[in-house]
C-alpha cells in the first residue's frame, strides 16, 4: 500500500516535467530565426493533432514560404488549424486565401469545401444579420460548379439546405412580427402576406412550409375582418383559397383545428352569391 501512495506522486511529478519540458521546447523554438525549425515542428505538432500551438508556428513561417510550392502548404495547414480549433471566421479568409493564391494547388478542393463549410458553421442565429449565410451559399454553390463529380456533393447539399433553413426562418420571423403588429400604424397584415408569399417562392423546400401556410391563412382572415365592406368579400374568399391550400397540402397538420375554426367562421360572411360562385 505505501509503494502506491510513493507511485502517484512520482508519476504527477514526472507529467508535470514532461509538460514543462514540451513547453519549453516550444518556447525555444518559437524564438528561433531558424524558419525551417519552426516549420518542422509546426508539422509534427499539426500531425499530432496539436493544431494551437502548430497555428502559432506556422503563422510565423508563412512569410518566408509564401509563394512557393511550401508555402501553399503552410498556408493550408494554418487554415485547417484554426478550423479544427473552431475559429471558423479565420479559417474560412485562410482558405479563401489559398485558392486565391493557389488556384492549382494540391489542396484547391479541399480548401474551397472549407471555405464554405467554416462559413456555414459560422451561420448566424435567424434573428440576427445573415450575411454570413448568404457568403456560405455563394462559397457552396461555387464549389459544386467547379467540382460537380465531388464526393462532398451530398454533404453540400445537406449544408445548402440548413442555410436556407435559416433565411426561410428569419423571414418567417419577420413576418410573424408583421402579423403581431396587426394594424398597428397601417395594414401590417398585407406586408405579413407579402414576406410569406415571397419566402415561399425563394425557399420552396423549407421545413417551416406549414408554418408559413397557417401565418398566410391567420393573415389572411384578420385582413378580410379589418376591410371596408367593398374589400370584404374578396378578401373573405382569398381567405377560403388559403384555407384549402394549407388543408390539401397538411391534410393532418398541426394546425388544421385552427385552419377549420377560421374557415367556418369565414363562411358565415360570404355572401351567397359569393358561395355559389
Amino acid at each position: 500500500m505505501l509503494k502506491k501512495y510513493l507511485i502517484l506522486p512520482l508519476f504527477a511529478f514526472v507529467m508535470v516535467a514532461l509538460g514543462s519540458t514540451a513547453c519549453g521546447e516550444l518556447a525555444k523554438i518559437k524564438s528561433s530565426s531558424d524558419a525551417s525549425l519552426k516549420y518542422d515542428y509546426a508539422k509534427k505538432m499539426y500531425n499530432l493533432g496539436k493544431y494551437k500551438k502548430a497555428s502559432e508556428l506556422l503563422e510565423t513561417v508563412l512569410p518566408y514560404y509564401e509563394g512557393t510550392r511550401e508555402g501553399s502548404r503552410v498556408l493550408y495547414m494554418l487554415a485547417y488549424s484554426e478550423y479544427e480549433r473552431k475559429d471558423y471566421t479565420t479559417a474560412s479568409d485562410l482558405f479563401i486565401r489559398y485558392y486565391t493564391s493557389y488556384p492549382d494547388g494540391d489542396e484547391a478542393e479541399s480548401a474551397r469545401f472549407f471555405a464554405g463549410k467554416s462559413l456555414f458553421k459560422s451561420m448566424p442565429d435567424a434573428r440576427l444579420d445573415q450575411t454570413t449565410t448568404y457568403a456560405a451559399i455563394q462559397e457552396l454553390q461555387l464549389f459544386n460548379e467547379m467540382y460537380p463529380q465531388s464526393k462532398r456533393r451530398k454533404e453540400i447539399s445537406e449544408m445548402l439546405f440548413a442555410l436556407q433553413d435559416n433565411l426561410a426562418k428569419k423571414q418567417l420571423l419577420t413576418a410573424q412580427l408583421y402579423y403581431d403588429l396587426g394594424m398597428y400604424l397601417g395594414n401590417n397584415y398585407k406586408a405579413c402576406i407579402i414576406t410569406a408569399d415571397n419566402a415561399l417562392k425563394n425557399f420552396p423546400y423549407n421545413n417551416f412550409r406549414e408554418d408559413f401556410y397557417i401565418l398566410l391563412l391567420r393573415a389572411a382572415y384578420k385582413e378580410a375582418i379589418n376591410s371596408v365592406e367593398g374589400k370584404m368579400q374578396t378578401r373573405y374568399r382569398d381567405v377560403v383559397d388559403r384555407y384549402f391550400i394549407y388543408t390539401n397540402e397538411f391534410p393532418n397538420g398541426k394546425y388544421i383545428k385552427e385552419a377549420s375554426r377560421i374557415y367556418e367562421n369565414v363562411k358565415k360572411h360570404i355572401s351567397d352569391d359569393e358561395q355559389a360562385a
